[in-house]
């Protein structure tokens, strides 16, 4: 059987055909040879997420991402999933987003949940999560120390300012001429400290002289107190003592009535009888003041004496 050259274009457009729509599949992450399972998740942002990316499960790719497309008209985000590989898991399994580099390049991955038992089957919708990458980090990271820099040099430029404001001209002028005062102070403190160093320099024969001569007293001195140290402090402490217990004796006798003192202190009638007779004393001593002629008498002839009476005058 002779076949035609017809015959054999035909076949050769269709196998291209056949083989161009197996590459393309491919290269998209679809392999026509394997049995497939179709997913989907929705998301508000896709964070750069485009066709052909790589859908893993634990890190192993098991499939690719075929179609992106809006949603509805909110503005949602319609992602399909084509999953080429066996693997079970529960239908509360999360679709991730994560990743991203310089270029802004993302991947898809499945979180497994094992503990429901419903299992996954093609057509379901997952949970649709976003991890943020390394740039969203980076800017997290970055933003707060953004504004304290900001604040910073917000308030150099503030401090730059006020020191602007003091340092006018008069200001400066005035700095200026303290500093000069400053140089002139230290300049003669130089020639004083100079003059000092001669002084030391021209007395130190005298000042030496002067640190031997207190030494000399201060040995003296020492000498003085080790020789008061050795009077017999015991002795006299002891002489003290036994002149106070004699005080001690004698006031105790006085106490107890021994004696003409213990006697005249502790004897009342004593101490009556003496004020009696002082008071007599001053009685007497009235009576001679208001009639002294009654104790005195002078007469050239001679007169007898009167006879005493109370209040005679």
């Amino acid at each position: 059987m002779k076949i035609s050259n017809e015959f054999k274009v035909g076949i050769l457009a269709v196998a291209s055909i056949l083989l161009f729509i197996f590459g393309y599949n491919y290269l998209k992450g679809n392999n026509l040879l394997q049995s497939s399972r179709t997913f989907y998740a929705v998301y508000d942002n896709v964070e750069g997420l485009s066709k052909s990316s790589p859908v893993t499960i634990n890190g192993l790719q098991v499939g690719s991402v075929t179609d992106i497309t809006f949603l509805n008209q909110t503005g949602e985000l319609l992602v399909t999933m084509n999953i080429n590989n066996d693997f079970q898991f529960s239908n509360k399994s999360k679709a991730k987003i994560y990743g991203g580099n310089l270029i802004g390049s993302k991947s898809m991955a499945i979180e497994p949940v094992y503990k429901s038992q419903v299992q996954a089957k093609t057509g379901d919708t997952l949970p649709g999560i976003i991890d943020p990458g390394l740039l969203e980090l980076v800017n997290n990271q970055l933003t707060p120390l953004q504004t304290r820099i900001e604040k910073v040099v917000t308030d150099v430029d503030t401090v730059v300012s006020s020191v602007n404001n003091i340092l006018n001209l008069e200001t400066q002028e005035n700095l200026r001429a303290s500093i000069l005062e400053v140089k002139k102070s230290l300049t003669s403190i130089n020639k004083v400290s100079e003059k000092a160093n001669d002084f030391l320099d021209n007395n130190k024969k005298n000042i030496n002289e002067s640190f031997a001569n207190i030494n000399k007293a201060s040995k003296s001195f020492s000498d003085l107190s080790d020789s008061i140290a050795q009077i017999e402090i015991n002795k006299i402490t002891k002489d003290l003592e036994t002149s106070i217990a004699s005080i001690k004796g004698i006031t105790q006798k006085i106490d107890s009535g021994q004696g003409s003192l213990g006697k005249l202190i502790n004897d009342d009638q004593v101490y009556q009888n003496l004020e009696a007779s002082t008071q007599e004393l001053e009685e007497l001593l009235n009576d001679f003041k208001n009639n002294p002629k009654r104790y005195v008498h002078f007469s050239i002839f001679g007169k007898k004496n009167r006879s005493y009476k109370e209040n005679d005058k």
